[in-house]
Formats: structure tokens, C-alpha cells, sequence
């Protein structure tokens, strides 16, 4: 007996052609602020490594390498892919 294959039909899109290319634009853009932040962690942190092994002192270095990092830890909009909510009860 041949198995029966049973093919559903294709959802119907619950978003226009707009709201798809704005939130694709807005992925992009989180994208590359995303690398961007990465960069700039990255650079203050191998600047403050490098400041610790010669023993130089710079304050304002240290504050900017613990802002970074507390703002990094504190954000959440590394969690929303697509920009803001477009649902108003939520």
C-alpha cells in the first residue's frame, strides 16, 4: 500500500510587502550596530589590558571601559529583531 502524502496549503502572510521590507531594513540596521558595538568593546577593552600591563593610569578610560560594560549588560534591545512593536496591547 503506497503512504499517502498529504501537502497542507501555504499559510496566508499575515504581514504586507511594506512591513516586511521595514523590518528587514531595521534588521540590517541592527546589524551593523551590533558590529559596531562590538568594535567598540572590543577596542576599549584591549585598551584597557594594554593600559594594566605598562601600569599607565587613565580614569577616564576606566569609566568609559565600565560604562560599556554595564550598558552592554543592562540593554535589551539585542532581544527585538525588527525594530519597535507594532502591536499596541503588548
Amino acid at each position: 500500500m503506497a503512504e499517502e502524502t498529504q501537502t497542507e496549503s501555504p499559510l496566508s502572510p499575515t504581514t504586507t510587502v511594506q512591513q516586511d521590507k521595514t523590518k528587514a531594513g531595521q534588521r540590517h540596521i541592527n546589524l551593523i550596530w551590533e558590529i559596531t558595538q562590538a568594535v567598540i568593546s572590543v577596542m576599549i577593552t584591549a585598551a584597557v589590558i594594554y593600559t594594566s600591563i605598562f601600569r599607565i593610569q587613565s580614569d577616564v578610560l576606566s569609566n568609559a571601559f565600565f560604562l560599556v560594560v554595564s550598558m552592554y549588560l543592562v540593554r535589551t534591545n539585542h532581544t527585538k529583531i525588527g525594530g519597535i512593536n507594532d502591536d499596541p496591547h503588548r
